[in-house]
């Protein structure tokens, strides 16, 4: 599969979350999508906008980064919030079950490059980048490989 890519700007946080809700939309149980970026680049806050647009009623959102791994039931199915920066090895990755949610949740998957060999081939990669002149812009490249991914990606434009 040939990789593809698209590049946005973000001009606030509220467009990251205006985005994270309409991708999140599209989104269904088997669906993967890769967070990359540097501490303090967004990854949280769009994580955390998805998942509260697709909940009933929003709840606070808390970040992953001691447990792991968030579950939440939302109306388009279960939703695994991971972040994987304290992890060591992948087999920690297998313990917590993330290679079975693959199949039956939607995963959003901050510090992906943890999964190593474990990384799914039919990922939605959103690499964010901050803006050295603005520190509420973002630079967000998206990369995907499987075809799934543009129809999916069309109200993102």
């Amino acid at each position: 599969m040939t990789p593809h890519s698209r590049s946005i700007t973000l001009n606030s946080p509220e467009e990251t979350a205006d985005l994270a809700a309409r991708l999140g939309a599209e989104l269904q149980p088997g669906d993967i999508v890769l967070l990359e970026g540097e501490i303090g680049t967004g990854k949280t806050h769009f994580a955390r906008s998805l998942i509260q647009s697709l909940m009933v009623v929003p709840e606070d959102v808390p970040s992953p980064t001691f447990t792991l791994v968030q579950a939440y039931d939302t109306t388009s199915g279960e939703i695994w919030h991971c972040d994987l920066y304290r992890l060591s090895v992948v087999e920690e990755i297998e313990e917590l079950g993330l290679t079975e949610a693959f199949d039956t949740a939607i995963c959003l998957i901050e510090w992906p490059d943890k999964l190593g060999p474990l990384t799914p081939t039919t990922a939605l990669t959103l690499h964010l980048e901050t803006d050295p002149n603005s520190m509420e812009t973002r630079q967000l490249t998206l990369i995907w490989s499987d075809p799934k991914w543009p129809q999916k990606l069309e109200g993102t434009e």
